[in-house]
């Protein structure tokens, strides 16, 4: 006997993802085997018949913040990093493809050569037709983050929660590589989050995701099947509401 597919206890998600993410243990740039590994998970939830939206950040190819650091004129400097984030996108769906899951890169900057212009009504259609779309370009304007633009693009398409892929497997108190005392919280509001700095996501991010009401669960994304664990119910994550 086959085991039963456990259910999913969400019907639409934003996955957040960081472009270091996608390095593995290289120091810079795309791991194909990294990547695809994160497309096996994304693809093990989308079979749980998830609606995915996902939002990939561009800091392993280049980070607007430092190029602003190091005398870059700042509004440049995040175009930069939006197209570094649509070259992820390209990467991940071609990743998702291979394994058969079909996927769009949506783009807040327009290059109708490798990805759509970002439509709303034909994302949501997307996604009722069950194909993963990637928001790449973050909100197509400088001074926001991808934190951002994963906050204000799972609002537009009407996720109900928002799942931040981090290498650690929760909200800690304090950072839990530098501090082996560190309390990792099972639920916190918005406001804790806020008022502790507890760099979760950005504050205009956090800030979105409470006036709507909008959960965000972080998780370990190096933990093999956590992401379809959490979804299935179980696993280890911190829960931000409220």
């Amino acid at each position: 006997m086959t085991e039963p597919k456990p259910q999913a206890t969400f019907r639409r998600v934003m996955l957040k993802i960081s472009g270091e993410a996608l390095m593995g243990d290289q120091g810079f740039g795309l791991n194909p085997p990294t990547v695809e590994r994160i497309a096996r998970e994304v693809q093990s939830v989308h079979e749980l018949g998830v609606e995915i939206c996902m939002v990939i950040g561009g800091g392993n190819i280049f980070r607007g913040l430092q190029g602003s650091a190091q005398g870059m004129e700042r509004t440049t400097a995040d175009y930069m990093g939006m197209l570094a984030t649509v070259m992820n996108a390209l990467a991940m769906q071609s990743a998702l493809e291979g394994l058969g899951v079909h996927t769009r890169v949506i783009s807040a900057i327009t290059m109708n050569e490798v990805a759509e212009p970002y439509i709303r009504r034909r994302a949501v259609r997307h996604l009722e037709k069950k194909r993963v779309c990637i928001f790449a370009a973050g909100t197509g304007n400088p001074y926001f983050t991808t934190d951002t633009a994963a906050s204000l693009r799972a609002n537009e398409m009407a996720c109900e929660a928002i799942f931040m892929g981090k290498q650690v497997d929760g909200v800690y108190d304090k950072d839990p590589k530098k501090h082996d005392d560190a309390v990792r919280y099972d639920n916190i509001t918005y406001d804790d989050v806020l008022q502790k700095r507890l760099g979760v996501m950005d504050a205009s991010a956090i800030a979105l995701a409470r006036d709507n009401d909008l959960p965000i669960i972080v998780f370990s994304l190096d933990e093999p099947g956590g992401f379809q664990g959490i979804l299935a119910g179980r696993g280890t994550y911190t829960k931000v509401q409220g």
